[in-house]
C-alpha cells in the first residue's frame, strides 16, 4: 500500500485505510486508550490505539522522536483540535512498526524549547525538526525559486562560477586553500563572484545571475556568517535605473508569491549624505521617524560654556526628540551606553512634561529648550543630544535612534520599508592603516563628475554605486563597473597597489579589457539576511540549515579541526606552534 504524509491526511480519507511514517511527538495514555502524535515535514496527525490492540504495549513504550510506520483507518474525531489543519480526524491503529528508536533527546523538539543556542547548534539536525525552524528553511527554498523564476523570465542566464579561485582584495580577508598541484601556492575561496561576472559580460552573456556561495574571513555578528549565499547579478549596457527597476520588480513578484504582500514601486531613493545626516546610518530603518536634527542655530547666544566652546571649535550639535514620551532612567542609561559605545563622550538628555524641564544638563537655558520643543510642535517629550565631530555625532545618534526603535517597539513586524542609497563616496579612510580604501570594491566606477580626479581628490570622489536597504538592514549593493583598463589601473594604484601587485592579481582582467568590453553593472543581494528579515528571525543562523556560531565554529561537525601530519606534508605545509605569551 502507498503511504501518505502525516500532515496531508484529511477528512477526505474518512473510513479509508492509510499508511503514515514519521516521528513520535507525544505518547500519552488516557484510560484504556493510547494517543500518539506522529509528525513529518507536512504536519501532525493523531493516532488512537485501543488497549485490546496487540501493539498496545509496544506503542506505549515507544519513545519520543522514534521513527514509526503506522497503518490504520481514518475516522472523524469527537473533540476537534483547532490548532492543527487536520485536527478533525484521527487514525485508529491496525499495524505498527518501529523503524528507529530514539534515545533521550538533548533538547525539547518543539517550537518552544528550553535549549540554549549552543545546544541547538550542536544538535542542529534535531533543532531543524522543530516546525518553527523547518518552516524557515522551506520558506528559503520558496524564496530562491521565486527569484530564480523571475530572472529566467527576464532572459537572465544562470551560470556557476568557480569556488577555487584567486585571492583578490574585496574588503575582507580571504580563506586560503593549499594544494598538492603547486607547491607553496594557494587557491582562495571567493568573497564574491565579482570578477567572474564581469568577465561573463565581456564574454557576451549579457544577463547573468547565480545563487552563489561566498566566503569572507571577517568578524561575525547576528547578521553575518563566514560563508553565506547571495544573489549575484550582472547586466551589459545598463544604467543605474535599469538595475533598480529589475530588482524592484523582482521583489514585487517575490513578496507576492512568498508572503502574499503587495509592494509599492518605485522604492524611494536617498542620497548617502542625507541618510547619514538625518538617520545617522547608511542603512536607515524607515519604519519610524525620529530623525537627527541640527541644533547649532539654537545655541548661537548660549552662555552654557560646554556648548559655547564646542561651537567655537566647529563641533557639531545634533538631537533626536522623542515626541510625547518621557523616557525613564533605565531607558536613558541604556541609550547612553549605545552612544558611548559609538564614540560619543556622552549623551545629553532633557525631558519636558507639563512645563517642567529635567535632565542631565541643567545649565542650558530653558528658553532654548522650549524653543526646540515649540519648533517640533511638542509640549512633552525627551530630547537626546550629542556634541562632537559630525562623524561621531551621526554614528552615535544613529545607534541611539536604532535602539529607540527597539525600546519603543517601533520596528513593526510584517511592515517592509525599502530604500535605495545612492551618491556614495568612492573611498573611505582607514584610520588604522592611515590610507584610503575602496568603499565598496575597486571595480566600482567613479561618477562622470569625479572621474578625472578621483585618484587625486579621494576625499570628494563619488561612486556610481547603490545599496538597497530593507528595515534597517543593507540587503544588497551594486554599482556600474569600471570598463576602461587605464581607469581601472588608476583605481588599483589609488588604493595602494604597486605595479607588480596589480599585474600579479589583476593582470588577466586588464588584459581582458583590451579585447572589447561592454559597459556593465550589477548587484548582489544577501539571501541569508533577506530570509532572516522575511521570517522575523533574530539571526541569520536561524535561516541557514547548518550555520556556524558567533565564533565561526560548527559545533555539530566540530570544525575547524586539526588534520593529520601526513595530510599537511602532502600539501607541503607544517604547523608553526606559536607561543601564547
Amino acid at each position: 500500500m502507498e503511504w501518505s504524509y502525516c500532515g496531508k491526511i484529511s477528512n477526505r480519507e474518512n473510513g479509508k485505510n492509510v499508511v503514515i511514517r514519521g516521528w513520535v511527538k507525544k505518547n500519552r495514555k488516557l484510560g484504556s486508550l493510547l494517543f500518539l502524535d506522529v509528525a513529518d515535514r507536512y504536519g501532525l496527525v493523531q493516532i488512537v490505539v485501543d488497549e485490546h490492540n496487540k501493539y498496545f504495549n509496544e506503542v506505549f513504550s515507544t519513545t519520543k522522536e522514534s521513527v514509526v510506520e503506522i497503518s490504520g483507518v481514518v475516522s472523524v474525531r469527537k473533540s476537534i483540535n483547532k490548532n492543527i489543519p487536520n485536527g478533525d480526524i484521527e487514525i485508529k491503529l491496525n499495524d505498527f512498526k518501529l523503524l528507529s528508536k530514539s534515545a533521550q533527546t538533548p533538547l525539547i523538539v518543539e517550537n518552544e524549547t528550553d535549549a540554549l543556542e549552543e545546544v541547538r547548534l550542536k544538535y542542529r539536525y534535531l533543532d531543524l525538526r522543530r516546525p518553527i525552524n523547518r518552516n524557515k528553511i522551506i520558506f528559503r527554498s520558496k524564496l530562491n525559486n521565486a527569484i530564480r523564476n523571475y530572472l529566467l523570465s527576464r532572459e537572465f542566464i544562470e551560470i556557476e562560477t568557480p569556488i577555487l579561485s584567486k585571492a583578490t582584495p574585496e574588503g575582507a580577508r580571504d580563506y586560503l586553500v593549499p594544494t598538492r598541484v603547486k607547491m607553496n601556492n594557494f587557491y582562495a575561496l571567493p568573497q564574491s563572484p565579482q570578477i567572474y561576472k564581469q568577465l561573463l559580460m565581456l564574454s557576451g552573456m549579457n544577463r547573468y545571475f547565480q545563487i552563489a556561495r561566498c566566503f569572507r574571513d571577517e568578524d561575525l555578528r547576528a547578521d553575518r556568517q563566514p560563508e553565506f549565499t547571495q544573489l549575484d547579478l550582472e547586466m551589459s549596457f545598463p544604467t543605474e535605473q535599469t538595475i533598480m527597476d529589475i530588482i524592484e520588480k523582482m521583489f514585487v513578484k517575490v513578496f507576492t508569491e512568498t508572503l502574499n504582500v503587495q509592494l509599492t514601486v518605485p522604492f524611494p531613493i536617498m542620497k548617502y549624505s542625507i541618510a547619514m545626516n538625518e538617520y545617522g546610518s547608511d542603512k536607515p530603518d524607515l519604519r519610524y521617524d525620529l530623525k537627527l536634527h541640527d541644533a547649532s542655530s539654537y545655541f548661537q547666544n548660549t552662555e552654557f560654556t560646554v556648548i559655547k566652546d564646542a561651537l567655537k571649535n566647529n563641533k557639531s550639535i545634533k538631537y533626536i526628540i522623542v515626541p510625547n514620551i518621557v523616557l525613564d532612567k533605565k531607558q536613558i542609561e541604556s541609550l547612553r551606553k549605545y552612544a558611548k559605545d559609538n564614540k560619543a563622550y556622552d549623551l545629553m538628555y532633557l525631558t519636558v512634561d507639563n512645563g517642567v524641564i529635567t535632565g542631565s544638563v541643567k545649565k542650558i537655558e530653558p528658553t532654548i529648550i522650549n524653543h526646540i520643543f515649540k519648533d517640533n510642535n511638542l509640549s512633552k517629550g525627551t530630547l537626546l543630544m550629542v556634541i562632537d565631530s559630525l562623524e561621531v555625532v551621526n554614528q552615535s545618534l544613529g545607534a541611539v535612534r536604532n535602539e529607540l526603535g527597539n525600546l519603543l517597539k517601533l520596528k513593526k513586524q510584517n511592515e517592509y520599508k525599502f530604500v535605495w542609497i545612492t551618491d556614495w563616496p568612492l573611498f573611505e579612510y582607514d584610520e588604522k592603516e592611515k590610507k584610503y580604501q575602496a568603499a565598496h570594491h575597486p571595480f566600482t566606477s567613479p561618477t562622470i563628475e569625479t572621474i578625472n580626479n578621483f585618484d587625486t581628490n579621494m576625499a570628494n570622489a563619488k561612486a556610481r554605486a547603490y545599496d538597497i536597504v530593507l528595515n534597517g538592514y543593507e540587503i544588497g549593493g551594486g554599482s556600474i563597473r569600471i570598463t576602461d583598463s587605464d581607469i581601472q589601473n588608476r583605481m588599483f594604484k589609488a588604493i595602494g597597489l604597486k605595479e607588480n601587485e596589480i599585474q600579479n592579481k589583476f593582470g588577466f582582467l586588464l588584459k581582458a579589457f583590451t579585447y572589447g568590453v561592454p559597459p556593465h553593472g550589477g548587484i548582489a543581494l544577501g539571501l541569508d539576511r533577506l530570509a532572516m528579515i522575511l521570517t522575523n528571525s533574530e539571526s541569520i543562523r536561524d535561516v541557514i540549515a547548518f550555520p556556524k556560531n558567533s565564533h565561526g565554529v560548527d559545533l555539530m561537525m566540530e570544525t575547524p579541526s586539526a588534520v593529520d601530519e601526513k595530510d599537511l606534508q602532502d600539501l607541503y605545509l607544517s604547523i608553526n606552534k606559536l607561543s601564547k605569551n
